[in-house]
């Protein structure tokens, strides 16, 4: 019997402050990425996402 491991959801704003981490307080990606616990290559997703706004892109 296999289980399906589910997909998590993060909200817009975790995004926003995961990629503050590394932004605006010097993380490296894999700091960053076990401080909130997620992947690596989440953060360089939402990262590269990131609009010259500052703000991440409405989608999940």
């Amino acid at each position: 019997m296999t289980t399906e491991k589910k997909r998590r959801k993060f909200a817009p704003e975790f995004k926003k402050d995961a990629v503050a981490l590394i932004t605006e307080q010097g993380y490296s990606f894999a700091k960053a990425a076990l401080a909130v616990d997620t992947s690596e290559n989440n953060l360089r997703r939402w990262k590269k996402n990131w609009n010259s706004k500052g703000n991440l892109p409405i989608f999940n």
